[in-house]
């Protein structure tokens, strides 16, 4: 195994459930590491493979459900659910926050191969989504702070000359600042970089339907 092989992260109270679950997840070729408390999860560092976390809802410290919570916001593996005492209340709670699955024991091997499967593409979608927030973040910190007042106005819809004037410059000179952000942002197109201004949530302070209203 490598550095870059996907783990299994099993948090579960029962000794004997941990080693049979790390067992089976070995078998297919995995690591794993197995934990016996939320706690003990908690303060672990977090792996930079591909990961899936199996968790138990009925832990010692803290309900795995409540994890979830706590979790929420942050960046960790995709949660499978594994319980003896399972219910539907439960369940749509869990995978409504997120959960890739829902797990009641006795499970079989392969709902639960298939889960792991669908965790591991979830934290590669999510890893990637994040490598490329961070490009992005990377590529506008190389603008100017002229060029950072002009990206909203290219992204509003103005003209040209309607963005030139809301910066007090001339057509020509607005018309240099927009090639560079535009390169400098890596945005093939308008579209593009309406599309990159949304996903770094920068605000858009004037619209031509604004114009128009006015």
């Amino acid at each position: 195994m490598t550095p870059e092989t996907p783990i299994v992260l099993i948090v579960d109270d029962d000794p004997s459930a941990r080693e049979a679950l790390s067992e089976l997840v070995e078998a297919h070729g995995m690591r794993v590491v197995a934990y016996a408390s939320a706690g003990d999860y908690a303060r672990a560092g977090k792996p930079e493979a591909p990961a899936c976390l199996l968790l138990d809802v009925e832990l010692p410290d803290i309900n795995g459900l409540d994890l979830q919570a706590q979790l929420a916001g942050t960046d960790h593996p995709p949660i499978v659910f594994i319980t003896g005492h399972g219910d539907i209340p439960s369940s749509v709670r869990a995978i409504k926050r997120g959960a890739v699955d829902f797990l009641t024991k006795p499970f079989g091997e392969e709902a639960l191969m298939a889960a792991i499967a669908a965790a591991f593409a979830e934290d590669r979608r999510l890893r990637a989504e994040r490598a490329e927030f961070e490009r992005l973040e990377a590529r506008y910190g190389t603008l100017t702070p002229r060029e950072r007042e002009v990206l909203p106005l290219i992204v509003s819809g103005l003209l040209n000359k309607q963005a030139a004037a809301a910066l007090g410059l001339s057509e020509v000179t607005f018309q240099v600042h927009r090639r560079n952000v535009l390169r400098k942002m890596g945005a093939a197109s308008l579209a593009d970089l309406v599309r990159i201004a949304e996903r770094l949530s920068i605000p858009v302070t004037h619209s031509r339907r604004g114009e128009r209203e006015a």
